[in-house]
C-alpha cells in the first residue's frame, strides 16, 4: 500500500480536494496548514500530500490533521457533497463538460489564446535567457512563472493533465507481477 492509498483512505475528503484543486483545493491546504500550524501549504496535491506525510509521524499532528479532515468533511456536507466520491465526480464532470463544449460550440477563441500564451512563454524565455530583454531577475522571474504556470495550463487543457497518469499508475499498483 503506497502513501497516496494511505492518505485516501485517512483524509477522503482532503485527498479529494487536493486532487480537484482550485478553490476548494485551496480550502483543504489552509485547513492543513492551520492543523499543522504552518503559514503556507501549497495548494496542490503534491503541496498537501507532502505537508501531511511530514506531519504524518508526529501524534499530535496526526490527530490534528485528524480534526481538520472533520471539520472539512462538515463543510462539504454543507455544500452538498455527502462523501469524498462525490466531491472528486466536480472535477470529473467539469473535464466531461468543457470537452463537451469544445465539440458543440468550435470556437476559436481558446485555441488562440492557447497559442498566444505558449508563443508568449516561448519568446520570453529566449529573450530573458539569450539577453536580449533586460529585466530585473525578480521582474523576469515572475514574468516567466506566470507564463509558465499559464501554459502548462494550456497544454493540460489540449493534452490533458497527470490525473490519468495519476489513475494509471495506482492501477499499475494494485495489478498483480507479471509472470516469468
Amino acid at each position: 500500500m503506497s502513501f497516496t492509498d494511505v492518505l485516501k483512505k485517512s483524509f477522503p475528503f482532503i485527498s479529494a480536494a487536493a486532487s480537484l484543486g482550485g478553490p476548494v483545493g485551496t480550502i483543504a491546504a489552509s485547513l492543513v496548514g492551520k492543523a499543522l500550524g504552518v503559514d503556507r501549504v501549497p495548494a496542490t496535491s503534491d503541496g498537501i500530500s507532502n505537508a501531511i506525510a511530514t506531519a504524518f509521524a508526529d501524534p499530535a499532528q496526526r490527530a490534528a490533521l485528524i480534526q481538520a479532515e472533520q471539520q472539512f468533511q462538515a463543510q462539504m456536507a454543507e455544500l452538498g457533497y455527502k462523501d469524498a466520491e462525490a466531491l472528486a465526480a466536480t472535477a470529473e464532470s467539469d473535464r466531461a463538460s468543457a470537452r463537451q463544449r469544445e465539440i458543440q460550440v468550435r470556437d476559436w477563441m481558446p485555441r488562440l489564446l492557447g497559442t498566444g500564451i505558449v508563443s508568449g512563454f516561448i519568446v520570453a524565455v529566449f529573450l530573458i535567457l539569450s539577453g536580449h530583454a533586460k529585466a530585473d531577475s525578480v521582474l523576469a522571474g515572475t514574468l516567466v512563472g506566470y507564463l509558465s504556470a499559464k501554459s502548462e495550463l494550456v497544454l493540460s487543457y489540449y493534452f490533458g493533465s497527470s490525473s490519468g497518469s495519476d489513475r494509471k499508475t495506482e492501477l499499475l499498483a494494485q495489478a498483480p507481477p507479471i509472470p516469468k
